[in-house]
């Protein structure tokens, strides 16, 4: 089935996004529910719907503004828009393509750059050793964001009550995880 008969500009964004992620940004017709029940859209820069509304227009200048926002980043992925939308529209899965893209165009919102570090350093600890490896994270994190003092004071307790390991719990397959990551970064975003 036809999403629309709408043809796509090759160069626009939405077209990267229905190539790489099969999300179709023509199908939504702005019923607002996205946006009505994400519960960060009051903290965005533009909500969802209005996301999606600029990406319909496939103009240049609204690509950059979305790959500029701070909206791309502030998204928890926690998929109650997809839940929400008449038309199944999953649009955690295109927030996700927006932030790399992002990075790689170099076109981070100013205001993201913790979010980065952190988004950076999460994947990182994952990378090298398969799992979440919460001390390798936070102290990738710090290095990142400049933010040394912050939470320090958390860090004994967390120590102490078993909570933050000093050696990483490594899964046997990590090669492969390494691999994951070569093989994905290597695909045109």
């Amino acid at each position: 089935m036809s999403h629309s008969s709408h043809q796509i500009e090759r160069n626009s964004l939405a077209f990267a996004i229905e190539k790489n992620v099969d999300v179709h940004t023509q199908k939504c017709y702005q019923c607002g529910k996205c946006s009505a029940g994400c519960p960060v859209a009051t903290e965005m820069d533009m909500p969802p719907s209005y996301v999606m509304r600029l990406l319909q227009t496939e103009n240049q200048a609204h690509d950059e503004n979305i790959l500029q926002s701070q909206s791309i980043w502030l998204c928890i992925s926690c998929e109650m828009c997809l839940s929400r939308c008449p038309m199944e529209i999953d649009i955690p899965s295109m927030m996700d393509f927006l932030r790399q893209r992002s990075i790689k165009q170099k076109m981070v919102n100013p205001k993201a750059k913790n979010i980065v570090a952190f988004h950076k350093s999460f994947l990182n600890t994952i990378k090298y050793t398969g799992r979440l490896y919460e001390l390798g994270l936070i102290i990738d994190y710090k290095r990142r964001s400049l933010n040394m003092l912050q939470d320090i004071t958390l860090a004994p307790k967390m120590i102490s009550r078993g909570k933050l390991h000093f050696i990483p719990e490594m899964i046997k397959g990590t090669p492969q995880i390494s691999g994951i990551f070569k093989k994905t970064s290597k695909k045109e975003v």
